[in-house]
């Protein structure tokens, strides 16, 4: 699969393989590896190797547009399924994110007696920014790792903040080739390696391997039916993967439970994902698609027209 993989990377290796490239690479990667998996009668966790089923998560409800009421409930769902870390989204007030962490560790708390606090800027800070806001976070609450707390690229900056404060930092989900890492952790500049879902099975495990050569832990940032979750019950350092739902996608049937605060997954050969056809189809005959009428048409100023409009005759 190894050889496979290298092959399309370098097929494109002079035009980049970065951004969608390598989306579509990850895509046909565990297209794979799925059936390598079902040509060998076995789920794809066994054939990598993995010796148990169960992968510890944390809940990640991707929550910034939730009111606070909205937000506990959200994650009393996953305190039902025995979560007890969790991530949320912020940045912008300090206030208004200290309140909804501490609600949620408030929610958490039926689970454990410290539960674990991650909080995602989405690389919305820059370095002065990241240290001040956090620091304020940490003077009232423990928090395990800062995600994305600068530019993806920034490694002086994300170096920067890992010296600024107490807790851990977290990155690497929009990264892309091992080359992209290597500046980070030869800083020293990251705590937690993270990895996206969407980079494919091979990517995740090269990323692993790496991280697990410096001592550090890595994680998988997720989306719906956690493919990767089959690679990391494999390596050695996995920490926690992202769980942003309990339910399966529209049309989907996936082979995987959520008990004790993870992903246990199950004995359906390859990924354990299967397509219900049928169902999208009567889906899509009792909810036809809006009409989409196009682009946003931003309002013509000082009479130039900056983007063409049909109502409008005058330039």
């Amino acid at each position: 699969m190894s050889a496979l993989y290298d092959r399309m990377l370098d097929r494109v290796f002079k035009t980049g393989h970065a951004g969608a490239t390598f989306g579509a690479i990850g895509a046909i990667d565990m297209a794979l590896w799925d059936l390598k998996a079902k040509a060998a009668g076995e789920p794809l966790w066994r054939t990598l190797g993995a010796l148990d089923r169960f992968v510890p998560g944390y809940a990640s409800g991707l929550d910034i547009a939730l009111d606070d009421d909205a937000l506990v409930r959200l994650y009393e769902g996953f305190a039902d399924r025995g979560f007890s870390a969790a991530k949320l989204k912020g940045g912008h007030d300090v206030q208004g994110d200290l309140r909804r962490l501490e609600a949620l560790h408030d929610v958490l708390r039926r689970n454990s007696t410290q539960p674990a606090l991650m909080f995602d800027a989405n690389e919305s800070w820059n370095r002065t920014q990241a240290v001040r806001f956090v620091t304020a976070l940490e003077r009232r609450v423990d928090l395990t790792w800062i995600e994305e707390p600068v530019r993806r690229w920034d490694t002086a900056g994300l170096a920067a903040v890992r010296r600024g404060i107490r807790a851990a930092v977290a990155t690497g989900e929009n990264l892309t080739g091992l080359e992209q890492y290597r500046p980070l952790l030869d800083a020293d500049a990251v705590d937690v390696v993270q990895v996206g879902n969407v980079w494919g099975i091979t990517h995740f495990l090269r990323v692993a391997a790496l991280a697990h050569g410096h001592d550090l832990p890595v994680s998988a940032v997720a989306y719906h039916a956690n493919p990767s979750a089959h690679a990391a019950a494999a390596v050695p350092n996995h920490l926690a993967f992202e769980v942003q739902d309990v339910s399966s996608p529209i049309g989907l049937s996936v082979d995987q439970e959520y008990e004790d605060g993870g992903i246990v997954l199950g004995d359906e050969p390859g990924l354990g994902i299967r397509v219900d056809e049928a169902r999208i189809a009567a889906l899509q005959v009792a909810n036809p698609l809006v009409a989409v009428t196009g682009p946003h048409v931003r309002p013509a100023r000082a009479g130039l027209r900056l983007i063409p409009d049909a109502r409008r005759s005058e330039i």
